[in-house]
C-alpha cells in the first residue's frame, strides 16, 4: 500500500531541491527524518513536512483497510521535485544607469510517495 504528498509551488529551486531528495529516497520514513536536518540545504524543512504529511496519508489508509501500520517499515518508495512555473513571480532588480532589470523567482512542486514494502530495485 502507498500514499502521495504533494507541495507545491513552494519557493525553492527544483534542482536543490532535487539534490536533497537523493539522500532520503529509499530509506526509511523515520531514517529520512533524522537525516533532514543534516543536508545543507533550506528545503529541508519543506521536505520535512511534505515526508510527515505522506507518512500520515499512509496511516490513515491502512486504518481504513484494517491493516495494523509498523512505523519502522514505512519506506520513502519515490520523490522528485518539478519545476513550477516562473512567469507569475517575476521581479525587478536595480541595474546600471537608472535602469531595471527582471528576474523570474523559482518554484518547485514537490511529491513524496510512501509505502509499507522496500523499493525493488534495491537502491
Amino acid at each position: 500500500m502507498e500514499a502521495i504528498a504533494h507541495a507545491r509551488f513552494q519557493r525553492f529551486g527544483a534542482r536543490k531541491v532535487a539534490q536533497a531528495l537523493k539522500e532520503i529516497r529509499g530509506k526509511t520514513v523515520l531514517e529520512a527524518e533524522e537525516l533532514l536536518p543534516m543536508i545543507p540545504r533550506a528545503c529541508g524543512g519543506m521536505i520535512g513536512k511534505a515526508l510527515r504529511s505522506a507518512a500520515a496519508n499512509l496511516t490513515i489508509k491502512a486504518g481504513r483497510a484494517g491493516q495494523k501500520l509498523v512505523p519502522e517499515k514505512v519506506y520513502v518508495k519515490a520523490c522528485w521535485s518539478d519545476m513550477g512555473p516562473m512567469g507569475s513571480m517575476r521581479r525587478v532588480m536595480p541595474a546600471p544607469q537608472g535602469r531595471a532589470n527582471t528576474f523570474k523567482r523559482k518554484v518547485c512542486h514537490l511529491t513524496v510517495v510512501v509505502s509499507d514494502e522496500p523499493r525493488k530495485d534495491g537502491k
